[in-house]
C-alpha cells in the first residue's frame, strides 16, 4: 500500500482500508547525521507524519493499537545517566528534537483521546541489514571489505563517542511486547551498556585478525556539529512489565555484522 509520510490523506485511505489492529510507526528520515543537512525535511517527515498517523486512529478506530519509536537521541547531552523513563530531554539534534515532538503527540493522543498508543524509547539498535551510511554498518562493511582486498581504508569522525548498542531482532520482541500490554505506556529499552565507535571498531577488526589501527582515517567533516557524549539505558521498568532483557552481547553482534558483510561480499 504506497503512501507519503507527509501526505495526511494518503495514511488516512490506507488505515480506513486496512483496519489494522495494531500500528508500529517506524517510518521516519533516521539518519541524524542528514538530519543536520536537511532540517525541514527531518522535521516535517517526522513530526507530520506521527501527528497524520495518530489522527487517523483517532478519527477511525480509537481501538486501534499504536506503537511510536521513540528514540535514545531525545536525552541528548543530559546529565543524569544511565537514562530512564523519566529522565529530562535535551535533544542535541534536529532529529533528537523531532521525535520529542512524536513521543509528546503519541503522549497526548493517549491522555486526550483514550487511544493505546505507547512508545518505546530505543537505544541503538543495529544488525547486518542497517544502511551502510550508519557507523556500525560501514565499519562492518569497511572491515569486509579490506579483509577482502577491496577497499584500504574507512574514514570516520569521532571515534570516542559512545553509544549503548543492541541487537535489533532483540528489540522488535519489546517493542511487540509494548503493545501486548493491557495499559499503554511509555519503555526506555536498551542494554544498559556503553561501548565507543573505538571498540566497535577494534573487536570488527579483531575478528579478522588484523589492527585497527592501521586502517582508521579521522575525517573532521564527519565530526558532528553537536554529538552526544555518553548515552546508557536504566531497563528496569522493561524488565519487570515487560519481562523483557537484551539477549545479543555487543561483542557477538559485531562479529555478526562483519561475517554477513564478508559472506554477502563473496556472493558477488
Amino acid at each position: 500500500h504506497p503512501a507519503s509520510m507527509e501526505s495526511f490523506p494518503s495514511i488516512y485511505k490506507i488505515i480506513q482500508k486496512i483496519q489494522p489492529d495494531e500500528i508500529y510507526h517506524l517510518a521516519a528520515q533516521s539518519y541524524v547525521g542528514y538530519s543536520f543537512q536537511d532540517e525541514f525535511s527531518t522535521l516535517n517527515t517526522n513530526i507530520n507524519g506521527t501527528h497524520y498517523v495518530l489522527s487517523s486512529v483517532a478519527e477511525i478506530n480509537k481501538d486501534i493499537k499504536f506503537y511510536f519509536a521513540a528514540s535514545s537521541e531525545m536525552f541528548g547531552n543530559t546529565n543524569i545517566s544511565p537514562q530512564k523513563e523519566d529522565t529530562p530531554f535535551n535533544p542535541r539534534s534536529v532529529y533528537g528534537i523531532s521525535k520529542v515532538a512524536g513521543y509528546n503527540l503519541t503522549k497526548n493522543y493517549r491522555e486526550t483521546y483514550n487511544i493505546h498508543a505507547s512508545s518505546g524509547i530505543l537505544f541503538n539498535h543495529e544488525s547486518p541489514r542497517r544502511g551502510p551510511e550508519f557507523v556500525t554498518r560501514k565499519i562492518s562493511l569497511g572491515v569486509a571489505k579490506i579483509k577482502l582486498g577491496l577497499q584500504k581504508k574507512i574514514k570516520l569522525g569521532n571515534i570516542k563517542s559512545k553509544r549503548d548498542w543492541g541487537y535489533a531482532k532483540d528489540y522488535v520482541e519489546a517493542i511487540w511486547k509494548i503493545l501486548q500490554q493491557k495499559n499503554p505506556d511509555d519503555y526506555v529499552i536498551g542494554t544498559e551498556k556503553n561501548y565507543s565507535v573505538e571498540n566497535f571498531l577494534e573487536i570488527a577488526f579483531d575478528h579478522v585478525n588484523l589492527d585497527y589501527k592501521k586502517y582508521i582515517e579521522i575525517d573532521k567533516n564527519l565530526i558532528r556539529p553537536s554529538d552526544i557524549n555518553l548515552l546508557v539505558a536504566n531497563t528496569k521498568k522493561a524488565k519487570k512489565v515487560l519481562k523483557w532483557k537484551h539477549k545479543t552481547s555487543f561483542i557477538k553482534l559485531v562479529k555478526m555484522m562483519v561475517d554477513h558483510d564478508i559472506k554477502e561480499l563473496n556472493k558477488k
